[in-house]
């Protein structure tokens, strides 16, 4: 579904991300781990068309994605939630909820979407007409997640699901991504916390400085020496 082909990222002159290749297979969960600054955010700003890639290629189910723009890929099925939750603080849940459906024009669509959102996550149903800002931060990513889930996407991008959460929220919203993925929703999560990380994904690959160093099963790769003393406290 998703090839990164050798792709180079810039920030003016520094080189962020190098030769960087990976695949994603339609109803996969993969995870790329790595430390802050290993440049996790900046290859998902890249699929997403944030970030100009000087280098290589990105396709999603056969096209090039390279130079398109972040609105088509999104058109496209790629729904992204990024690193820190980013809701709109002065609208409402559900207000929020419809800015991630921003190109559904059918209501009937509109309003079947929003109650898969509120399946999956009941407490947006309680508070739908709560200003953002005044959630805690595990409704708030709940919200993220949900607004990503607006337009039905194929893949979904998650940076770093577990950024400023209490240790029982992030339990809450890894539960939640994996139900996601067991209704058919391919995802790429990037993430600091490589246990849970591991724990939850079908592969993974280990970024340092900018460059693939590990790649293989996530049940492998949690059992691998220098993950364990890198990443896992042992």
């Amino acid at each position: 579904m998703l090839k990164l082909e050798g792709i180079h990222v810039y920030y003016q002159e520094s080189l962020a991300v190098s030769d960087v290749s990976i695949s994603v297979k339609e109803g996969e969960f993969v995870t790329i781990i790595g430390a802050n600054g290993a440049g996790k955010t900046t290859i998902m700003k890249a699929i997403m068309g944030l970030i100009r890639v000087k280098k290589g290629k990105i396709h999603f189910e056969g096209d090039d994605l390279t130079n398109k723009p972040p609105w088509v890929r999104a058109e496209m099925g790629i729904g992204y939630i990024p690193e820190g939750r980013r809701v709109f603080p002065d609208l409402s849940v559900v207000e929020n909820l419809k800015v991630g459906a921003y190109t559904i024009k059918n209501k009937q669509i509109l309003n079947q979407n929003l109650e898969k959102v509120f399946f999956l996550f009941p407490r947006l149903k309680e508070r739908e007409k709560q200003l953002a800002r005044s959630m805690s931060g595990g409704e708030q990513q709940m919200l993220a997640i949900g607004r990503a889930m607006m337009l039905n996407p194929k893949l979904l991008l998650i940076d770093e699901i577990s950024m400023g959460l209490m240790p029982i929220l992030v339990n809450t919203a890894f539960a939640s991504i994996k139900k996601m993925h067991e209704e058919g929703v391919t995802i790429l999560l990037v993430e600091q916390n490589a246990k849970k990380a591991l724990a939850t994904a079908d592969r993974g690959y280990v970024l340092e400085t900018g460059r693939i160093v590990l790649e293989d099963r996530a049940d492998i790769l949690n059992q691998k020496d220098e993950i364990k003393k890198a990443y896992l406290g042992g």
